[in-house]
């Protein structure tokens, strides 16, 4: 396994990890409730369960 012969300084180090950047998650609009949602996921709209556009699933509610 390799060994660092000398230390590396922390500007140096800092220079290397200038490129590490956070990025903006790709976000879309659902088709049929106009909400925003990230990609490949399903997401909660008024209780139900949106998936491409589609209602996946219904939140069930306690009725007395």
């Amino acid at each position: 396994m390799a060994h660092p012969k000398h230390r590396i300084s922390q500007t140096r180090q800092a220079k290397r990890r200038t490129h590490y950047k956070i990025e903006a998650p790709n976000v879309s609009t659902c088709p049929t409730t106009g909400q925003p949602h990230l990609f490949h996921r399903a997401h909660w709209y008024e209780g139900k369960l949106y998936y491409k556009g589609k209602v996946v699933m219904e939140k069930e509610t306690a009725e007395n």
